[in-house]
């Protein structure tokens, strides 16, 4: 397959991956950004090993060392993962049979759970291996693959199962966990409803309790309150988890989650059930979304998950959690998995992305000096520019994931505050990255992006919604600023929010007063690439939003305003400072590892790409800095330049870098072969 330029009206040549007009005869371009010799294998350098490679230095490092160091965790989960992922049975179909689509991959679930990897967070004695971290690891290697797989296999193990597990008791456990681990039993996870999305507290579904007959009854009572947009439900679900208003005669107990058939064995629809396949999506058609309703369902009083709220015989109501609030948000710690999941999975689509995107322009040639030969894209400034901080903060989000996967498996219940945040936090920075740069990649790629046989195009289209899991991401933002006043609260003691503001506004005062003479006007390589100047930037930044965020709101309620309208004036303010304290994490946690890696080579390499990260950051709130008088004029131009020249000493190792990654070649391929 070739393709060949567009022909502009004044008979020159478009570019389809620089974007400009070039005079002179067409020529043919590289059959697909990921196929022919664009996905030929890297050799031990990252090189590639046919002809037309700009890459024919070696990498100073060993991209099988760092991948080895990199994958550590979980090792044997991911190779064990990757094996079955590189079968022949998991071969990437044509997905415009939406049908055939999505029996494949029930198909590729069904495969997953007879190897155990359903299970792998659930009890030893329920068939499982109780570790979350390996069960986190295997979710995200299965985003190198088809990512409707990812998300049917993650509503099914990680939310259906997840839930029975986590908001069950032992009775649900012995009951369902071996069937869902074993794909037996096909399940949904019902929350979201039509008319409240992310507003799960106030969903309208209700589950009155019958004290005559010892039943729920379960009742969509408004067409606002159908389930939306239910994984599995269109065609495979048999029982669902519904998240629903519990009522009993002696008052409502808020929203709690209850399992409720809605299919039997042989796929019929029970009675009081109405289903609706969702249709076609802009991504992930292999997953079977739909919406269901409940006419008067009846379910066993057993059938309630009640670890945190349970409902006697005589519809007496208990719970060994006071206030119907904590209550709710405890139940809701059960998403914090599934969060954390998606960071991790929507990372594996952009590395993907970057591998193909770099391997293409390493490869692809365009212009060059007059009489000279073309030169390839990758070599050019702003097409570094647009793919090498964006492989830097591939490798950072790789510490920060793994840091965080690893401090919520071995979490305590004094940490269960901190790792909601933290993962509200890296969820909704890494989707919204995630959708950023696979459209830069796609980009880079010119033309060939835009073919259905390039896997970024697919990626791209079932990234999307990730920006949407689990949690709208602006939503998450606030989350995560509360989290910030929440802690600065707790570290003061019960000293009012505003004095807390101007203990925080002192502290942050003292540290401009401290380095403004250096960091503003400094501008020698030695402190633009230092990690400390990085460190105390985005540090900075965070401390400050955080009191300038309580100062704001604090004058709103002073003057008598309700605080949902105080903090809905300053909604902007706690997006920006989410943001800031994700950036910061994900910087600490970078610097954090890399002084751990035993590998000399690969260190030299990572403080490289840590430096890159840190002042791509910077220079990205730039104009916040320089408004708050951190950095001057001249010093921001210098870190632009600094990047400049980090993006050129990185080029050569570009490839190498991708190559730590360690994604299977073939995965790397067309996802829809048939069409290209």
């Amino acid at each position: 397959m070739t393709s060949r330029g567009v022909v502009g009206s004044q008979g020159g040549r478009h570019d389809e991956s620089s974007g400009t007009a070039a005079p002179g005869a067409m020529s043919d371009s590289l059959a697909g950004a990921a196929g022919s010799d664009a996905s030929a294998p890297l050799d031990a350098s990252g090189a590639r090993t046919g002809d037309g490679s700009a890459s024919e230095e070696p990498a100073d490092f060993d991209p099988a060392r760092l991948h080895e160091w990199l994958d550590s965790d979980a090792r044997d989960t991911r190779e064990r993962v990757l094996v079955l992922l590189t079968s022949e049975p998991f071969r990437y179909v044509d997905p415009r049979d939406t049908l055939a689509y999505r029996e494949t991959v029930l198909q590729w679930c069904r495969a997953l759970a007879r190897e155990g990897f359903g299970a792998l967070a659930f009890p030893e004695e329920f068939g499982g291996a109780n570790d979350v971290a390996a069960s986190i690891a295997a979710f995200e290697t299965i985003a190198y693959h088809d990512l409707s797989l990812l998300v049917k296999y993650g509503v099914h193990f990680g939310l259906f199962g997840g839930s029975i597990f986590l908001l069950g008791t032992r009775r649900h456990h012995e009951r369902y966990l071996h069937d869902v681990a074993t794909l037996a039993l096909p399940g949904c996870f019902a929350m979201t409803e039509t008319g409240h999305g992310s507003n799960v507290r106030e969903i309208e579904t209700t589950a009155r309790y019958d004290v005559d007959t010892g039943e729920f009854v379960i009742n969509t009572p408004s067409p606002d309150a159908r389930k939306d947009y239910i994984g599995n439900a269109a065609l495979h679900g048999r029982l669902a988890v519904v998240f629903a208003q519990l009522h009993t005669d002696t008052g409502d107990h808020g929203v709690h989650a209850f399992l409720v058939p809605i299919r039997s064995a042989d796929g019929t629809v029970l009675p009081g059930v109405g289903i609706e396949d969702c249709g076609l999506k802009a991504g992930l058609n292999g997953v079977d979304n739909g919406r269901i309703t409940f006419d008067t369902v009846r379910i066993p009083r057993d059938n309630l998950l009640d670890r945190y709220g349970s409902v006697s015989e005589g519809g007496a109501y208990s719970s060994p959690i006071d206030g119907a609030g904590r209550r709710f948000f405890t139940m809701l710690g059960t998403l914090v998995a599934g969060r954390i999941s998606i960071a991790c999975a929507s990372l594996s689509a952009a590395k993907s992305g970057l591998t193909i995107a770099v391997r293409y322009t390493d490869q692809r040639r365009q212009f060059g000096p007059d009489g000279g030969v073309e030169v390839p894209v990758l070599d050019y400034i702003t097409m570094q520019r647009r793919l090498i901080p964006r492989l830097a903060t591939a490798v950072a989000l790789d510490f920060a994931l793994k840091s965080l996967v690893r401090s919520f498996a071995h979490r305590s219940d004094d940490d269960t505050r901190e790792i909601e945040t933290l993962a509200a936090a890296a969820k909704a920075w890494t989707s919204d990255w995630t959708v950023e740069t696979l459209q830069e990649c796609r980009e880079a790629c010119g033309g060939q992006g835009y073919l259905s046989s390039n896997r970024i195009g697919a990626l791209r289209a079932d990234t999307d919604v990730f920006t949407t899991f689990e949690g709208a991401n602006h939503v998450l933002y606030q989350l995560v600023a509360r989290g910030c006043l929440t802690e600065y609260r707790d570290q003061f003691g019960e000293l009012r929010l505003w004095n807390v503001a101007r203990h925080i506004a002192a502290r942050a005062a003292t540290r401009v007063a401290e380095l403004n003479p250096i960091t503003t006007r400094r501008t020698d390589i030695d402190h633009l690439l230092d990690p400390d100047f990085h460190d105390a930037a985005l540090r900075y930044r965070e401390d400050r939003l955080t009191a300038s965020l309580a100062r704001r709101l604090r004058q709103r309620i002073e003057d008598g305003m309700d605080g949902f309208d105080a903090l809905n004036e300053c909604q902007d303010h706690a997006v920006f400072l989410g943001r800031a304290f994700a950036e910061r994490f994900i910087l600490e946690q970078f610097h954090a590892g890399l002084r751990d890696c035993p590998d000399a080579p690969s260190r030299r390499i990572l403080g490289r790409l840590a430096a890159l990260f840190g002042l791509a950051r910077i220079e990205a709130g730039a104009d916040w800095y320089l408004e708050t008088g951190y950095i001057d004029a001249p010093k921001s131009r210098a870190i632009r330049n600094a990047i400049n020249d980090l993006c050129r000493e990185l080029r050569p190792s570009a490839p190498a870098i991708t190559a730590a990654f360690g994604i299977p070649e073939i995965l790397l391929d067309a996802a829809d072969p048939a069409i290209g």
